[in-house]
């Protein structure tokens, strides 16, 4: 697989992932109303289980326009409230129910998907940002299962090394301050 950047997330479901890779396009989104967008591998296989949970078997890698995911993270807001971030947490409740789009940050993982002490970000879209994500931002689907299962299995077989060198290249978001500073705990 190419090199994984900040404009490439990872999905799960089975159904709906089998669907977009077949069909290259995300338009069912999400059963529950969010589809989240997970740019680290290695968290998602820890949310995923390694691609085994049931409903997430498949995963996805969705490269999407910078564009799309810098529009995503100007309207979105912290899935939590955060005292002196927010004003209070009304205001923080209101942001939050009107956001396409909403923030989490989630310890990193490492290959035995333990934690990290840096975050990874979660993106959840929503409403207007799910609409624009299936039918304007997405570049390309790949199913990368065949990936995460081989560097699964090489993780249970204890060849880490041989393990990290297939991980997809991940580097940081080259965002401004501006552009994280509303997203920041």
């Amino acid at each position: 697989m190419a090199g994984w950047s900040g404009t490439r997330a990872c999905c799960e479901n089975g159904r709906i992932s089998a669907q977009a890779a077949q069909n290259r396009r995300r338009g069912q989104v999400c059963e529950r109303g969010l589809t989240w967008i997970k740019p680290s591998f290695l968290w998602m296989m820890y949310r995923s289980h390694w691609g085994t949970s049931a409903g997430q078997e498949t995963v996805l890698a969705v490269e999407i326009t910078r564009d799309g995911f810098e529009w995503a993270l100007r309207h979105a807001c912290l899935s939590s409230y955060v005292r002196g971030l927010h004003p209070d947490r009304d205001t923080w409740q209101r942001e939050l129910k009107r956001a396409p789009a909403r923030v989490q940050w989630d310890p990193e993982r490492d290959l035995n998907l333990c934690p990290l002490p840096h975050r990874a970000l979660q993106l959840g879209l929503s409403g207007e940002a799910s609409s624009r994500y299936a039918d304007e931002w997405i570049v390309s689907i790949s199913d990368v299962t065949p990936l995460a299962n081989e560097i699964h299995a090489l993780v249970r077989d204890g060849e880490l090394d041989a393990a990290t060198r297939l991980l997809p290249q991940e580097q940081g978001y080259p965002a401004r301050e501006e552009l994280l500073a509303h997203l920041r705990p």
